[in-house]
């Protein structure tokens, strides 16, 4: 399920390698009780390029891999995630899927998913069902039960990271303007795009419904400092007209909205991100899905771990896939993102940006080099890492805390008012 690339690539394997090794991503990736594993040398290779395009000199993209888990203390665990809610399982046609169980609803779902009711030992339960079926059985029918489950290597590498979409005219922007960025998402890769974009000089509000604030906020608060410090909040009644018109206020506003719902969930809110764009609103508006907005796969649910699997980037250890760092899929997307973002406010034109974990995922894995499937064992055979490997390091803890939900709810709404009366 590694098919070769239809180029060659030009990679120096020993450079990528060491900044891999360096970054504390190679420690994430592996056995708990195994070495340290390699990836594809492409990665590193890919990942310097998009994060060229981020302005950022002083940081180091790559390090950005580890950090939550650096947070968090979590480990590697081979066929389990680092963060323990996703499994990596063969099937009994020798395919691999990958399934997160993390939400109370994909507990509720495994009985018809898998025609089971587990016992005591979910996990084992699950597995041992999986291995007696199919891989295209086993993942039809999680998509169809709204599970978040990738079959290893099925987003081809061919598919555009970003797929842009011109939807009006404007005139680049202006090089030392500070634009307005509206970050609805949640979790890690859209929030770790605003931050990229914050660093970078851009103004973030970041935007929670009332009721359904971004559960990040229940995890490491310094992880969530790090991601939303300087930025101010916002905090509406999304079920409610006002709460929705208030939405509308904003984005009209906005020079970026970044997002990372299904379509389908903004439209049910009559939110129409294509037409607003057309109408005069963001010059760019970045949608973060897990496979795109495009077909049946528009409405996919997808997290970082299991996307990551879909797009092929896993470590290989003894013809076995091993999940590659910590929910690579999300970090990987937020730089991406972000490069995409200010790649297209620097030109010309409207832009909805179609921005998908799978495809992000599928793009970085450079699944093979000269046709020639890579082996990422990191001792064996004297042809993996020798070298030192870091353990997963996080910057400190921001100087100004990430403010409270809706902190800056009334002050934010009132300016954006001043502003749409004196346009």
């Amino acid at each position: 399920m590694r098919g070769a690339r239809s180029t060659p690539l030009s990679i120096d394997r020993d450079d990528s390698d060491a900044r891999w090794a360096a970054s504390g991503a190679m420690w994430l990736t592996g056995r708990a009780d195994g070495p340290p594993l390699l990836v594809s040398p492409s990665l590193g290779a890919q990942l310097g390029e998009v994060a060229a395009g981020l302005g950022l000199a002083d940081l180091d993209v790559m390090a950005l891999l580890g950090e939550r888990a650096a947070i968090t203390g979590m480990f590697r665990g081979g066929r389990t995630s680092v963060g323990g809610r996703c499994r990596l399982m063969p099937t009994a046609d020798d395919g691999w899927v990958a399934v997160s169980l993390a939400r109370p609803e994909d507990h509720e779902s495994v009985p018809a998913w898998l025609g089971i009711e587990p016992g005591r030992d979910l996990w084992a339960d699950v597995e041992a069902a999986v291995a007696a079926r199919p891989a295209a059985e086993v993942l039809e029918q999680g998509v169809l039960l709204g599970l978040p489950i990738g079959g290893l290597g099925e987003c081809a590498s061919t598919e555009p990271v970003v797929s842009a979409i011109r939807l009006g005219s404007a005139p680049p922007g202006q090089e030392h303007a500070a634009p307005l960025v509206v970050d609805l998402s949640s979790l890690w890769a859209g929030p770790l795009c605003a931050h990229l974009l914050g660093s970078a000089g851009a103004r973030v509000v970041k935007v929670e419904s009332l009721h359904r604030p971004d559960g990040a906020r229940r995890g490491p608060r310094r992880f969530y400092d790090l991601l939303h410090s300087g930025h101010r909040s916002v905090a509406l009644d999304f079920s409610s007209g006002e709460g929705r018109r208030q939405l509308l206020e904003l984005l009209m506003v906005a020079d970026v909205v970044i997002e990372g719902s299904r379509p389908r969930a903004l439209e049910q809110m009559g939110i129409d991100a294509a037409q607003i764009v057309a109408d005069g609103g963001p010059r760019v508006w970045a949608s973060i899905t897990a496979y795109g907005r495009r077909d049946r796969d528009r409405d996919r649910i997808g997290f970082g771990d299991d996307a990551a699997v879909a797009g092929g980037l896993v470590a290989w250890e003894g013809g076995e896939p091993r999940f590659c760092a910590d929910a690579v899929a999300d970090p990987l997307t937020g730089i991406a993102a972000a490069a995409a973002i200010r790649t297209a406010l620097a030109g010309e034109g409207r832009w909805l940006l179609d921005i998908a974990l799978a495809r992000v995922a599928a793009w970085m894995a450079g699944r093979a080099i000269d046709g020639v499937a890579i082996d990422g064992a990191a001792t064996e055979d004297g042809t993996g890492w020798t070298g030192e490997v870091a353990t997963p390091q996080a910057r400190p803890i921001p100087a100004i805390r990430a403010p409270g939900i809706g902190e800056q709810t009334g002050q934010v709404m009132a300016e954006i008012r001043l502003r749409r009366r004196g346009a």
